[in-house]
């Protein structure tokens, strides 16, 4: 009896370790010490460009997202969803993303579906700028069915400690603005299988410029570009990652106490594949709003007078964005969300 023969096979394995070097070697940034295959991988620190360097860590999966992306055979997608899971939440503090890990885990190893994933992580590591340096392959017979895997991402940034953003300058009066989504991103997705179960809806249904199903897989927005590009020249007082909880229970991660902010619901529109969404579920207006993003994918809080100059970066570097609300004082201690 073999390994292979309990369902293991070493040899395919090492052959997709191989095949995705060259993926990896991409991504390669400054500071990358080793390539993939050694025991753990290698990253300088660039204490040369800071006075007092704090590393930032972030670790997300892409949920069930996957179980969408594994039964259409469409696996790239979802690559990018894990490094923009992990990333976007890094730049909330000011950090930019160094490397990145990921942790790949299936029943059987399918060299193609596992090369298609990485690439996307490699090509999500290529837009958030950071290296690819290391990861794990583990095939586990009897906890995954055979067609099915798991996917987990972590990645490092680094911040100047003075410059570490943590919202404790919000202050009434300042703008909320809002960078646009590309769909759901990922997460919702165990109601959006209910929805679509429940509706009987095809997934060839025509939507914007493709079906549904190309709108619920559309790959998470990677923002850490356009994020550090305003950096550069704007003080922001706070960034919220539009994940889980929605716009309701994500903003008020990032506000002082005393603080709320008014958001006018009329500001942006809704890609078409959440108004959908919406309108096929009977899902009331507050549990939407704290299952989806509703079509912002992450916010900026600024002082007036520096709106501009924001906005023009982000026009720059290709963001759709509005000013979505104000931060007003409250008499609770717990920061909030209203909705005028």
């Amino acid at each position: 009896m073999t390994y292979r023969d309990a369902g293991v096979d070493i040899d395919s394995g090492n052959r997709l370790v191989e095949r995705i070097k060259p993926l990896a070697e991409r991504t390669r940034r400054p500071g990358v010490v080793t390539g993939l295959g050694g025991f753990g991988g290698l990253f300088e620190l660039p204490v040369d460009r800071y006075r007092r360097p704090v590393l930032v860590s972030g670790t997300d999966g892409v949920g069930t997202k996957l179980r969408l992306a594994i039964d259409a055979g469409l696996h790239t997608g979802v690559g990018i969803d894990l490094v923009a899971m992990c990333a976007n939440d890094v730049i909330v503090q000011g950090a930019e993303p160094l490397y990145f890990l990921d942790y790949y885990a299936t029943g059987k190893l399918d060299e193609e579906v596992a090369y298609d994933v990485v690439s996307g992580i490699a090509r999500g590591c290529e837009l958030a700028g950071m290296a690819l340096i290391g990861g794990e392959t583990a095939e586990m017979p009897g906890m995954y069915a055979a067609n099915d895997y798991d996917l987990a991402g972590f990645c490092v940034g680094v911040v100047e400690y003075d410059a570490i953003i943590d919202g404790s300058g919000v202050r009434p009066g300042d703008i909320v603005l809002g960078l646009a989504s590309s769909g759901p991103h990922s997460n919702g997705y165990s109601l959006i299988r209910r929805i679509l179960a429940d509706s009987g809806t095809a997934l060839d249904l025509p939507m914007d410029d493709g079906t549904l199903l190309e709108a619920l897989l559309e790959p998470t927005r990677i923002y850490v570009p356009s994020i550090l590009a305003v950096l550069q020249s704007v003080p922001v007082k706070a960034i919220a990652h539009i994940t889980g909880g929605g716009l309701s229970e994500n903003i008020p991660r990032v506000l002082p106490a005393g603080t709320r902010a008014r958001l006018d619901n009329s500001a942006w529109p809704r890609p078409e594949v959440l108004r959908w969404l919406q309108e096929n579920s009977g899902v009331d207006d507050a549990e939407f709003r704290r299952t989806f993003n509703c079509g912002i994918g992450m916010v900026l809080c600024i002082d007036e007078q520096d709106v501009s100059a924001a906005g023009d970066i982000l026009r720059q570097q290709g963001e759709k964005f509005w000013p979505i609300g104000v931060i007003e004082k409250s008499d609770s201690d717990s920061p909030h969300v209203i909705y005028a």
